[in-house]
């Protein structure tokens, strides 16, 4: 990773899954990765996330999903867009079947992990998906 750019990002989970396990893992694993990391405990509002995404000028926005959580991620894109926010990546990662994940590609999604996913491929992701965010700023 190149360490002059080092990603931003909030791992957070919305809705009502309380299995955290997943996000810390990653969250730490990140962390581990040179990169700033907040972390939120389970049973985020989408409202909540996006103030803390806006209020921390995050770069990316990782959702973890074990109980169809990421069903309601299409809203939290939305939400973004209309805070003016599409600049700000968003995964998801979890227990996401294959016709959810089409549909949350659809919706904006950036990418999604699923079990078994590596840190050093989500870490490499977050970064490349980092540095292409900046890009798009810096070009406005």
């Amino acid at each position: 990773m190149n360490q002059a750019v080092i990603p931003k990002v909030l791992v957070t989970k919305i809705g009502f899954d309380g299995h955290d396990r997943g996000s810390r893992v990653v969250a730490a694993g990140l962390r581990d990765a040179g990169m700033e990391v907040i972390y939120t405990p389970p049973w985020q509002e989408i409202a909540t996330v996006v103030k803390l995404a806006l209020e921390e000028d995050v770069d990316v926005i990782g959702i973890s999903s074990l109980a169809t959580d990421h069903l309601i991620v299409p809203k939290l894109m939305d939400a973004l867009r209309e805070a003016g926010m599409s600049d700000v990546a968003v995964i998801v990662g979890g227990i996401v079947p294959d016709q959810d994940e089409a549909v949350l590609l659809q919706a904006g999604v950036a990418r999604v992990f699923h079990p078994g996913s590596s840190m050093a491929e989500i870490a490499a992701c977050v970064h490349d998906l980092t540095v292409a965010g900046r890009a798009r700023r810096v070009a406005v």
